[in-house]
């Protein structure tokens, strides 16, 4: 029996806006990256997802990005410097920290944003400023990488724990990288068939590219983005299809030491 972690994007609505179901994605994930303000989210739905987190059993994090509201920080940011990374996403873990103390819980881990998160998988100066930022802030704090990627490598670089992260809803390319949202096919909408990737996922402990490559990968926790279309419904049947196979969920910070 393998232990995997479920994991969602959360919080992502701003003022009086919302974005998905946050309340039913905390019945079925196991851990919750939350928003920190600059690509969504704000103090108050911080403490609002925090609070439903905590009583609902489900580790949180702070899920940080380049400052970009109106872009849902999917639009890379050019010119930063690696000092402005680090302080960009250390501002944003610390405000994640300090909402969850308010709401009697604590941040366990951290995964980059979007934009941010692409560019530092292929880019290794953003990649080492993010781990900079992490280990500077708290290095016990799990950080959420993708496999073979300059993340993973700069985690790895400065002894930081990982967890190894693949994506339910996103298709590959023959590289391990997650397919550009602006191609067709990238996103995937189909809650039976993405359980059933999901399961070989673990069983294998590989993703499958668009090409039909194997791409070996470790794989601790598993992402249902929460914006997606029928997110809940994809979250719902991926968990009752992995439990259905002898397959445990639970949170990774309470299964793994890095």
């Amino acid at each position: 029996m393998t232990t995997v972690d479920l994991n969602s994007d959360l919080g992502e609505g701003y003022g009086m806006w919302s974005l998905g179901d946050d309340p039913a994605m905390l019945d079925i994930v196991t851990s919750a990256n939350v928003a920190c303000g600059f690509h969504a989210g704000d103090s108050d739905i911080m403490l609002e997802t925090a609070k439903l987190a905590k009583t609902k059993g489900v580790s949180i994090g702070a899920h940080p990005s380049y400052r970009d509201l109106h872009g849902f920080g999917r639009r890379p940011v050019a010119g930063l410097t690696a000092s402005e990374i680090e302080t960009m996403v250390a501002y944003q873990i610390g405000a994640m920290q300090a909402i969850a103390v308010m709401a009697g819980h604590r941040v366990t881990h951290v995964k980059a944003h979007g934009a941010l998160s692409n560019v530092a998988c292929a880019d290794p100066m953003v990649a080492r400023a993010i781990a900079m930022a992490i280990k500077a802030v708290d290095r016990d704090l799990i950080w959420v990488v993708l496999p073979r990627s300059e993340i993973e490598r700069a985690g790895e670089a400065l002894n930081l724990p990982l967890a190894r992260e693949v994506f339910a809803d996103r298709a590959y390319e023959d590289d391990g990288s997650l397919m550009s949202r602006s191609k067709q096919g990238s996103v995937l909408h189909d809650a039976d068939a993405i359980a059933a990737r999901v399961l070989r996922m673990v069983n294998d402990q590989a993703v499958v590219s668009v090409s039909g490559k194997t791409v070996k990968m470790p794989i601790d926790t598993i992402c249902v983005h929460g914006d997606t279309p029928g997110a809940v419904s994809i979250a719902r049947q991926v968990r009752s299809v992995l439990e259905q196979n002898g397959h445990r969920l639970a949170p990774f910070d309470k299964t793994m030491k890095g």
